[in-house]
């Protein structure tokens, strides 16, 4: 059995072209079944999937007899538009023990934009929980990901990975207070209701802004967020009316397209008469049409753009990294130890069915002679007797078959294998 992983993030590919990858979790399950449905049956029967998709990277872990990482950038490629030659250009093909240290490393945080931060770890679940729910998760990346989880919170407990950390959030918030003097005067709009607009609401909410609000498709769950800190909901289709009265805009929705287009903005700027607004999009794909950020009152920061400001204090967690490493080695080698064990599931299945086989035709040979008075000495001799030679049979064919290296050989093995000292 092998595993194998296809995917691209935030240091491989550009935020666009990333964009064209993403998949929301509702999304996740038919493109696992077009995924699995695309592997030619004959050689890869019952393939294993898993997507990751989140604004940092997407992801694609699989699992079968034979690798087939060739096909499987072709149907991401074709699912994302693009030719397969620029996918592989921004993309990374791993398999076996390199894919395995690879999601051991996204799950404990090391690949992240936010070195440390634990909800990729929330997201990886999601992505599991889907995959499960469809059917697309077998017994080899089940393992492979339960193990991850177990080696995440292991770093996460042993070492000070997330000391210091600075989220995507606290880097919009610091980066806001830049440009604002006093937080405390700003009006704040966050389009979208979901875990990372939450996390947004959160940090912006601590610094006491006059107003807050919660711009969302569905009312109800915008109402529930606002509720909590204080703000008011509104629909996302008052959105371009009312935009001109926030100076700090926060979107992340699961859009296909952009919600938020440069007229829309330019209308909002004229009415503020060029007051600046502070506008963050960490939604991938974009949510704010990329011409906004040439517009001079408009300082627009994507999640590529907070990159810089979430990697400072880097060089503080370096030993924690260190220590991280060696717990995702130590993971690494006993998964492949387990894998390897998987291999030889066959024929353990095929040895016990013989075996069956053979007790199952002495017994009923017995069952005859005990029917027809023989002694049960008799019997039990006679039993024993033709299980041995039926055991026997294939080593003692090989002793006596081939040239005299492979004789030699093969009395090697079968003296490790029967003539073994009982301890």
């Amino acid at each position: 059995m092998s595993v194998w992983a296809l995917g691209l993030n935030h240091t491989t590919a550009p935020l666009d072209l990333r964009g064209r990858f993403a998949f929301a979790l509702d999304q996740i399950a038919p493109t696992l079944q077009s995924l699995r449905s695309s592997f030619p049956s004959g050689r890869h029967p019952q393939v294993e999937a898993a997507i990751i998709s989140t604004c940092n990277r997407t992801e694609i872990y699989c699992a079968s007899e034979h690798i087939a990482l060739d096909h499987t950038v072709g149907w991401l490629a074709e699912s994302g538009g693009v030719a397969p030659t620029l996918l592989r250009s921004h993309a990374y093909t791993l398999h076996d023990d390199e894919a395995a240290r690879h999601v051991f490393r996204v799950a404990s945080g090391l690949d992240s934009m936010v070195l440390g931060e634990a909800q990729i770890l929330g997201q990886m679940k999601d992505a599991v929980r889907a995959a499960e729910n469809v059917g697309a998760l077998g017994t080899t990346l089940n393992q492979l990901f339960q193990r991850s989880f177990a080696v995440a919170k292991e770093v996460r407990t042993a070492t000070e990975i997330g000391a210091h950390s600075i989220s995507m959030a606290a880097a919009a918030v610091r980066l806001a207070g830049q440009l604002f003097e006093d937080l405390r005067k700003t009006r704040v709009l966050f389009v979208g209701a979901g875990e990372m607009i939450d996390l947004a609401v959160t940090h912006f909410a601590a610094k006491e802004p006059k107003s807050i609000a919660i711009a969302n498709r569905t009312l109800e769950r915008g109402e529930k967020l606002a509720t909590r800190f204080g703000g008011e909901a509104m629909r996302l289709a008052d959105l371009p009316a009312r935009l001109a009265e926030f100076d700090i805009v926060v979107s992340c929705t699961a859009s296909t397209l952009p919600i938020i287009g440069l007229g829309a903005v330019e209308r909002a700027l004229k009415a503020r008469k060029h007051r600046p607004i502070f506008m963050v999009d960490l939604a991938v794909p974009r949510d704010i049409e990329p011409e906004v950020k040439a517009l001079e009152d408009v300082y627009l920061y994507t999640v590529d753009d907070l990159a810089h400001v979430v990697q400072q204090g880097q060089a503080n967690r370096q030993a924690a990294v260190a220590q991280a490493e060696v717990i995702i080695d130590a993971g690494v080698q006993s998964f492949m130890h387990w894998l390897g064990q998987r291999s030889t599931v066959p024929l353990i299945q095929q040895l016990n069915a013989q075996a069956d086989e053979w007790r199952t035709a002495e017994m009923a040979r017995a069952r005859k002679l005990l029917a027809k008075g023989e002694s049960v000495d008799a019997v039990l001799e006679a039993m024993s007797r033709g299980l041995t030679q039926k055991m026997m049979h294939g080593a003692m064919a090989e002793l006596h078959a081939g040239d005299a290296a492979s004789r030699e050989q093969t009395a090697q093995t079968i003296s490790r294998l029967f003539l073994r000292k009982e301890r």
